[in-house]
């Protein structure tokens, strides 16, 4: 099974969380997520997965994510779910995406 909610996919207002309120707007990683073309990243992303067979995949927002945090922080795979448990803004769209 494939998890992913698409960008265009529309939110519902009121049910966001105290930290989607809170954040800054000019945070880098703010204006990034709303730089990047998600949904064309995860159709790339899930063209080879199954729709039917298997366990249900980790959303293609959070391993896409994962993977810009590393390259552009330039740190290993141990340090990415660190930073990610810590940092409220390095999940960003990962929370938005729940609220959609």
């Amino acid at each position: 099974m494939i998890r992913y909610i698409p960008q265009s996919q529309l939110r519902l207002e009121g049910f966001e969380t105290p930290f989607l309120q809170h954040l800054d707007p000019d945070n880098r990683w703010v204006k990034l997520a709303g730089l990047i073309a998600w949904d064309k990243l995860a159709n790339i992303y899930c063209r080879r997965m199954s729709d039917s067979q298997g366990a249900p995949t980790i959303d293609a927002r959070m391993v896409i994510g994962a993977v810009i945090i590393k390259h552009v922080l330039d740190i290993d795979d141990r340090e990415v779910v660190e930073q990610i448990k810590e940092n409220v803004y390095l999940v960003l769209d990962n929370i938005r995406s729940l609220h959609n």
